[in-house]
């Protein structure tokens, strides 16, 4: 029996990805608004090089979501290897393709970097704002 307050593992399986839906639609948000100001201070390339960066964090952060929460439902020791196997693979891919892109010497590299790190910001405090504001309120059964 668990204790007051805490969920049982099998309780509710929907709550790994819970939280995926918010984390998107504040991330389209961002995307749009990088692709506006990318577009104000750099033309079309330095939007499209913004929120392409904006969608790789989005594409990146929601794989693991999906992967981990599968684990997590099908053998709870298998997040720890599939997490750092899958952390390892994306970085290796990250930077083989940063490195591809920088090699070509397109104008939108640095909007691209930016909207990397936008969209990590954004998806981080917009997963501790679900965390701490919209989680713990849950009523726990």
């Amino acid at each position: 029996m668990a204790e007051p307050g805490v969920v049982e593992a099998d309780t509710d399986r929907r709550w790994r990805l819970r939280h995926l839906p918010v984390l998107l639609a504040a991330s389209v948000a961002l995307a749009a608004v990088a692709a506006v100001v990318g577009g104000a201070t750099g033309g079309v390339t330095a939007a499209f090089g913004a929120a392409a960066g904006v969608g790789v964090t989005v594409l990146s952060y929601t794989l693991t979501t999906v992967v981990l929460a599968w684990a997590d439902r099908i053998n709870t020791q298998l997040v720890l290897p599939l997490g750092l196997g899958l952390y390892a693979l994306k970085f290796t891919l990250l930077g083989v393709v940063m490195v591809a892109v920088a090699s070509t010497g397109w104008p939108g590299l640095v909007p691209l970097c930016l909207g990397i790190v936008a969209g990590v910001a954004v998806w981080t405090a917009v997963h501790i704002w679900w965390l701490t504001r919209v989680h713990a309120r849950r009523p726990r059964s």
